[in-house]
């Protein structure tokens, strides 16, 4: 079992020797200045130098474009082109593409070039050229030199939380990697709000942390996006156990009684099994005591209960015959938190 273990901080009640902390955070977007975008389209060879590529993924909170962005690259408003054409240097020109998705080429006129690939508006202009009888075989090349790119959001359990700049749809993996991976903290869960339409869409995933699950990969996140890494759920185990502490529900979430006294390393000679009990919060508000029977559990008379996300399994000690629930709730805002895999 490979451990991870968050900082300790002093036991805050005497009588609970173990009762320890869990420091939470939220994790805070940034932004990042745009990268230099480069890339050229050709009219009479389409595909030639489209791009450079991106620079180590998992390092920057920007994304560098690569070949395959541009190649897929939709045009649209805000755009600055340079156009090249062979053999006709009175025609080369830069061309920015306004609110209606047109450029002004010279001796043409307006060219509609919203939403085509800069190999399709190389071919666009071109042909143009050749209907206004202006050149018999024009050879267009264009060129980005300003960009009008939108931001995805990563947010949550990864390590470079902020945005990122896409000029293209991309592979929810390669997004996250983008924001430097995921926390040890993270869940078996991920939230995207598509920007698409009027109202944002919403969409969760479930995936596996196994090799062989092709989730991450399939799923595609689109400029505009915010994606969410959320927090696995954490169940609290205090009281009379050799490591007392918070543990990291992964791999799914399911934690039984059995096993979570098993990661705090079983239960110590002074602990008072008969009255170990599970403090549940509600969703009112309330607070739920669910007594356990270990015996019984220990002698198969009994299944485990199983856990659910924030659960405190509380083993009293022999010596402490009271401790107030609210007293025992609070100590788990300071409890130390282990990942396990």
């Amino acid at each position: 079992m490979q451990e991870f273990r968050f900082e300790r901080k002093n036991w805050a009640i005497p009588a609970l020797a173990g009762l320890l902390a869990l420091t939470s955070w939220t994790a805070m977007a940034q932004g990042n200045a745009p990268p230099r975008v480069g890339g050229t389209s050709t009219f009479d060879s389409p595909g030639a130098n489209e791009g450079q590529g991106a620079n180590n993924r998992r390092r920057l909170t920007t994304l560098t474009p690569v070949p395959e962005d541009f190649s897929n690259l939709k045009l649209s408003p805000g755009f600055l082109l340079s156009m090249d054409v062979y053999d006709a240097p009175e025609l080369s020109t830069d061309l920015r593409i306004d609110t209606q998705g047109n450029v002004v080429v010279p001796m043409v006129g307006s060219v509609h070039i919203q939403g085509e690939t800069m190999t399709e508006a190389a071919a666009s202009i071109g042909q143009r050229l050749k209907d206004g009888k202006i050149l018999n075989n024009p050879q267009v090349n264009l060129n980005i030199t300003q960009y009008s790119g939108q931001n995805v959001s990563v947010l949550g359990e990864v390590h470079t939380p902020g945005r990122i700049e896409l000029l293209a749809p991309h592979s929810l993996d390669d997004v996250i990697a983008l924001a430097g991976g995921e926390t040890e903290l993270a869940g078996n869960t991920i939230e995207i709000r598509h920007a698409t339409g009027v109202t944002p869409q919403k969409e969760t995933i479930h995936f596996s942390r196994s090799s062989d699950d092709p989730t991450m990969n399939d799923v595609s996140v689109r400029p505009g996006d915010t994606v969410t890494v959320r927090r696995a759920g954490v169940v609290y185990v205090l009281g009379g156990v050799t490591r007392p502490g918070g543990y990291v529900m992964q791999e799914g979430g399911e934690l039984d009684v059995a096993q979570a006294l098993s990661l705090a390393y079983g239960t110590t000679m002074g602990a008072a099994v008969g009255s170990m009990r599970i403090i549940r919060k509600l969703p009112d508000g309330k607070v739920q005591e669910i007594p356990v029977a270990y015996r019984d559990i220990e002698k198969g008379k009994a299944p485990a209960p199983r856990l659910q996300a924030e659960d405190l399994l509380y083993v009293p000690i022999s010596k402490v015959k009271t401790v107030l629930t609210t007293s025992l709730l609070s100590a788990t805002s300071s409890a130390a938190l282990y990942v396990y895999h």
